[in-house]
């Protein structure tokens, strides 16, 4: 059963991301609190808190996502790369689990300690997704693909997706229908970007040696 709700705030919320903010006028400063909702009402929490500052948003999510404050401007951005997962139909749960591990929110071994926190951007995202529906990846494909390894999201679509494509084809003949099962058997593959040529460089997630 909830407590008594607080004078004035807005609360809106629908099955699967509650929004809650206060006017700066009515409190410098908001602290969330554990409510517990029955039913869907718990995967994702934003909240809008006030110093009397600028707008910031926290992303508070059961998908071990770190308390991440953004602006306006980060919020919709953020929204927008889960937009660009709609086709897949991942929960919000899920969404936010992968662009937190593609971009440094969600500890990943595969980046080690290197992966710096960083807001996805909606055209880094969308232009990964063309790229590999353009190595013939269909939608069901790429859902495969990414539940199996988010953080291609977060690899650089020039430096590694583009350059290791060119490696398999010119290197190993490995185009085509091979190509693609190759991607979806081993899809970290995309992200390689060291070759230690045996003298171990402590990369062995992202090396050519795994190959």
């Amino acid at each position: 059963m909830l407590g008594r709700p607080l004078t004035s705030p807005l609360l809106t919320f629908d099955s699967k991301t509650c929004l809650s903010f206060l006017t700066p006028n009515l409190a410098p400063s908001v602290a969330h609190s554990n409510v517990k909702y029955s039913g869907a009402f718990s995967s994702s929490v934003i909240t809008y808190t006030s110093h009397f500052s600028p707008k910031k948003w926290i992303l508070r999510s059961t998908a071990q996502i770190d308390n991440l404050t953004l602006s306006d401007e980060e919020k919709k951005t953020w929204e927008a790369c889960r937009e660009a997962l709609s086709a897949f139909e991942f929960s919000v749960e899920e969404k936010d689990k992968m662009l937190g591990k593609a971009f440094g929110h969600v500890h990943s071994p595969y980046w080690g300690e290197e992966r710096k926190k960083e807001v996805p951007k909606f055209e880094i995202v969308s232009e990964i997704l063309d790229y590999l529906r353009s190595l013939g990846l269909s939608d069901d494909d790429l859902y495969k693909l990414v539940k199996k390894f988010p953080e291609v999201l977060g690899c650089s679509l020039e430096h590694e997706l583009r350059n290791n494509v060119k490696i398999l084809e010119k290197d190993w003949g490995i185009k085509g229908k091979s190509l693609r099962n190759l991607m979806l058997r081993n899809p970290k593959v995309l992200g390689y970007n060291i070759d230690c040529k045996g003298d171990c460089m402590a990369q062995c997630t992202r090396c050519w040696v795994r190959f």
